[in-house]
């Protein structure tokens, strides 16, 4: 890509079409996404018949400190400034990232303080990745204090605030407090990850506390019953459940029901620190609520009943599966194939089985083959 853009360049120059600032600022930020720093820097220096703007120098800069060095991004920030040309809040974004990266908070709190003297505004960037700085040290008091500065500046803590807030809390083994963050990331309108949820489970499985990872769906529920406002993307509506169930639950009767991303988080990540029993009340808890589950909640319950031995209940689930028509996607396959493929005997174990008397991979012809002759290498 490169050698093409260069010829494009110098058939520009040979037929006299006279490059511009942004035939210049694309070869420049082209170099520095591939980190080849020597080339941008030499383009940089040979502009001609153009002046360089401070989004050229902050292309520049950026480049510098996601190569792991700083003295030049310093250089050209003061090179700047000679120039007439005055840093924004994007270019000290990029410094104060590499500050932070590099465990230098003092000077990354100096460059926050001379971004004010310069009535330069933070924004959520800015927040974001010294809050992240403070959680990954510990220093959970400091990274809520940044939040508050952010709220009292109009910003608004998004996904990422609360991420890193969350996995510094649990780190910090302070788990309700990571918790109240969860809630408080659902108010904001904030869909959390499976990294999110595993943070919580794992905070928690590690202080021997698993009742208080079942217990956080209905935890989810009372918290939005308590404020009025439910989250869709956690919750479903129990009109879509009436033909599954014959009974509603007080949650239900009241138009809420945990939505099955939450349960398949909750399921995976039991089934990953080897707690099947937790994971099978998850599980009989679905039911229970006449909440339907799909295919990646049986395959990673299934493939838990395994590796621990219970062949009978993983033979038993897989033939619901069948049964209900359920198939596992290709998809499905290859996260597990990339997540388990250590675990040979269980895992070649586990395909011959969705593969003999209950195909239940969807077809997918050539993944048949693909996965026997996986499983007859393995066998040998």
């Amino acid at each position: 890509m490169h050698y093409e853009a260069l010829c494009v360049h110098e058939r520009m120059e040979r037929g006299g079409v006279r490059p511009d600032i942004v035939t210049f600022k694309s070869l420049i930020n082209g170099y520095c996404k591939k980190g080849r720093m020597r080339e941008a820097l030499r383009f940089f220096k040979e502009i001609k018949g153009a002046i360089p703007n401070h989004v050229t120098f902050t292309i520049l800069i950026d480049g510098y400190c996601r190569v792991n060095e700083l003295d030049e991004p310093l250089q050209l920030r003061e090179e700047m400034e000679r120039k007439g040309l005055f840093p924004g809040v994007v270019t000290y974004n990029s410094i104060l990232r590499k500050f932070c990266e590099e465990g230098r908070l003092k000077d990354a709190n100096k460059l926050l303080n001379e971004m004010g003297e310069k009535k330069i505004d933070p924004d959520n960037i800015t927040s974001n990745t010294l809050i992240n700085a403070y959680c990954k040290l510990g220093d959970m008091r400091s990274g809520l204090k940044v939040r508050s500065k952010m709220l009292d500046a109009g910003l608004k803590p998004d996904q990422f605030t609360y991420k890193a807030l969350i996995h510094g809390f649990c780190k910090a083994k302070e788990m309700e407090s990571a918790k109240e963050l969860l809630f408080d990331m659902l108010d904001a309108g904030c869909c959390p990850s499976y990294c999110t949820y595993s943070w919580i489970m794992d905070g928690y499985c590690g202080q021997g506390n698993e009742e208080a990872v079942v217990k956080l769906q209905d935890e989810f529920v009372q918290r939005v019953l308590a404020l009025g406002k439910p989250h869709f993307s956690i919750f479903v509506l129990p009109c879509f459940l009436h033909k599954y169930t014959r009974s509603y639950t007080f949650e239900q009767q009241r138009g809420l029901c945990v939505n099955i991303s939450v349960y398949r988080a909750l399921i995976r990540r039991f089934f990953r620190r080897e707690k099947v029993d937790y994971a099978q009340r998850i599980f009989s808890t679905m039911q229970g609520r006449g909440i339907s589950r799909d295919c990646v909640v049986y395959t990673s319950l299934a493939y838990a009943y395994l590796k621990a031995g219970k062949e009978a209940a993983a033979s038993d689930l897989l033939d619901e599966m069948y049964h209900r028509r359920l198939m596992i996607i290709i998809k499905i396959y290859r996260s597990f194939n990339a997540s388990y493929a250590g675990d040979n005997n269980i895992f070649g174990y586990f395909l011959g089985s969705c593969l003999g008397e209950r195909p239940i991979f969807k077809n997918y012809v050539q993944a048949y083959s693909a996965i026997e002759s996986k499983c007859l290498k393995e066998s040998c």
